[in-house]
C-alpha cells in the first residue's frame, strides 16, 4: 500500500482529483479521522471535512505514476 497526505480545498480541486484517481484500476481511499471513502467518489469525498489534509492510501506498490498525477494535490 502507497500512502500521501492530500489537500482538496476547492471544489475544483476535488473534481480534478477525481478524474484523476478514475484512471487507476486499483483501490485508493481517502482517510480522515475515522471515516474512510473511496477516492473516486465525489459525494464521498464531500461527506469529509476538506478543510483538513486527508490521508490517502492506494491500495497498490506501484503507484509512481499515480503520485505523479496528483502531485499538486500532496501536503509535504
Amino acid at each position: 500500500m502507497t500512502n500521501a497526505t492530500v489537500s482538496l480545498q476547492a471544489i475544483n480541486d476535488v473534481k480534478d482529483f477525481v478524474n484523476i484517481v478514475m484512471k487507476y484500476d486499483f483501490d485508493i481511499d481517502l482517510v480522515s479521522g475515522r471515516y474512510a471513502v473511496d477516492a473516486k467518489s465525489i459525494m464521498g469525498i464531500f461527506s469529509l471535512d476538506l478543510s483538513k489534509p486527508i490521508q490517502l492510501n492506494a491500495h497498490t506498490d506501484d503507484a509512481e505514476d499515480l503520485l505523479t498525477q496528483i502531485q499538486k494535490f500532496i501536503v509535504k
